[in-house]
């Protein structure tokens, strides 16, 4: 089974990267990106069987700081 988490900052949290990835498109002609927000994807091969709570375990305790960062799981 496969798990996909999505690693978002939070709204009010300031993006350097996502602000740097904007400059950068901005430079280079594509002025249609308004805001940028950059992220972290992570693909998680697990064993069958395995619970969304436990994936949330996972997310909570490494995978994502809840502090400053939302996390989103899908199951594949």
């Amino acid at each position: 089974m496969k798990a996909k988490v999505y690693v978002t900052l939070k709204n009010g949290v300031l993006d350097p990267q996502g602000k740097a990835i904007s400059h950068a498109l901005e430079s280079l002609g594509f002025d249609e990106a308004r805001d940028v927000r950059q992220g972290k994807f992570i693909e998680l091969e697990l064993a069958d069987g395995t619970s969304e709570a436990r994936i949330e375990e996972m997310c909570r305790k490494l995978l994502a700081n809840t502090v400053i960062e939302n996390y989103r799981i899908e199951i594949a």
